[in-house]
């Protein structure tokens, strides 16, 4: 197998446990998939295909992000800090 071949095995296995994650704090958002899934693999190819370690190390690495990446990370942070607040609050 060539190293473009397993890369692609590799993203399209990434992808597919991704768009499979049933946990609210690890899943991707399809387009965090779009916006983020190149700079996945170029930042953080050594963690595929384990999905805690990606999201880990894209946030270790977010200053490296493309623009259109960070915007999406930084949406989804505020959307789950939010959701974690409103359900602090009804406790």
């Amino acid at each position: 197998m060539t190293r473009y071949q397993t890369i692609a095995t590799l993203f399209a296995v990434t992808t597919a446990a991704i768009a499979f994650q049933t946990s609210p704090s690890l899943s991707f958002s399809s387009e965090a998939q779009q916006m983020c899934s190149g700079d996945a693999m170029r930042l953080c190819s050594s963690e595929i295909p384990d999905i805690p370690r990606i999201r880990a190390c894209m946030v270790q690495k977010k200053a490296q992000v493309s623009p259109g990446c960070r915007a999406v990370m930084d949406r989804e942070a505020a959307a789950a800090t939010g959701s974690r607040k409103r359900e602090a609050a009804a406790q």
